[in-house]
């Protein structure tokens, strides 16, 4: 099988190949996927460039990198039933402490981190349930119900901001949606109520305003570091922020005494490590508003698989106006 690889940390045109590779056999409880889209997210960036947290050096001969994908199941090991061939399927964690993701035109890995995709969703949009969906999912819904409540979604054109705009606007919440101005109509397409520019200086002021002078009960959080003063500021008493990201700081100052005395509760959310039942309940909650139709997702572009090395830098811009998958086999999705 063709896989994409690399054998050291560094740029995406310095170690990212395409290499011949025997093809993995599912062990017990493993399924064996053949990959028809996989999924580039910023967290397969960081680890191709410096590595996983908690594990020294370069961990094993190759890495294939990526933890979302989709595909077909086409084997079974022993104990999975053979009645899961042939399903289509989207993978979470398929790299993580691992070295074989989904970068790969077949992977192998434990039955349950291979998910029957819902009939009416398309493999493209399988490849974007791992990490996006369930960042979104969890963070809007991880505390509990959302209706009638203010849903503030701190960077609301992203990738995973669209979704929490949709999943919160889906789950009856009144949503305010903070992004750039390139991203003001793609936030509003996705159904946020209002939509502030995140560089306002007296945007905290604004989010009170839009609000009716009134506190919001959640913030779904992309840059916490930066935005924690804000969000102090505008959060309810017993309210939550679920922060997800703090790229551009890691190692915030917390105004401590006013979170104290509105009892807020700091949810830091690493996909990855999503209990169980955690994530149980965020893949219901996915494919119910799925079914529903209640999301949509934008694909920025679909590369070939001689076109990893763009793929990668494409998401390490950061200028992204959605999804980044790299197709790896022949696209099934319309025969189905």
């Amino acid at each position: 099988m063709k896989a994409i690889t690399y054998r050291a940390f560094g740029a995406a045109s310095e170690v990212l190949q395409v290499e011949d590779l025997p093809a993995p056999r599912p062990a017990a409880g493993e399924v064996l996927v053949d990959v028809v889209f996989t999924g580039v997210n910023p967290s397969d960036v960081k680890t191709r460039t410096r590595g996983q947290p908690g594990l020294q050096g370069f961990p094993w001969d190759y890495i294939i990198p990526h933890s979302d994908g989709s595909g077909v199941i086409s084997a079974v090991g022993e104990g999975v039933s053979r009645s899961r061939v042939g399903e289509r399927v989207w993978i979470w964690n398929g790299q993580f402490r691992r070295p074989c993701g989904t970068a790969a035109q077949q992977i192998a890995l434990p039955s349950e981190q291979a998910v029957t995709l819902p009939d009416t969703v398309s493999l493209e949009v399988g490849a974007i349930l791992g990490i996006p969906g369930l960042t979104a999912c969890h963070a809007v819904f991880g505390q509990g119900e959302v209706a009638d409540k203010t849903v503030l979604v701190q960077g609301g054109a992203g990738t995973v901001g669209l979704l929490a705009v949709q999943l919160a606007k889906w789950g009856g919440a009144r949503v305010i949606a903070t992004c750039g101005a390139t991203g003001r109509d793609r936030a509003l397409a996705a159904g946020a109520d209002v939509v502030l520019d995140y560089r306002a200086k007296d945007l905290a002021a604004q989010i009170l305003q839009a609000n009716s002078a009134m506190p919001v009960d959640l913030i779904v959080e992309v840059e916490f570091g930066l935005n924690i003063e804000t969000d102090a500021q505008v959060i309810a008493e017993n309210g939550c922020i679920a922060a997800y990201g703090s790229a551009q700081e890691m190692s915030p100052r917390l105004p401590f005494v006013t979170l104290l005395f509105k009892a807020v509760r700091l949810e830091i959310i690493l996909v990855y490590l999503l209990t169980e039942a955690e994530r149980a309940a965020a893949i219901f909650r996915l494919h119910a508003a799925l079914s529903a139709g209640a999301l949509r997702f934008d694909i920025q572009k679909v590369y070939n698989l001689s076109e990893a090395c763009r793929a990668h830098e494409a998401v390490e811009a950061g200028a992204r106006q959605g999804a980044v998958l790299i197709q790896m086999g022949e696209n099934l999705s319309e025969q189905d």
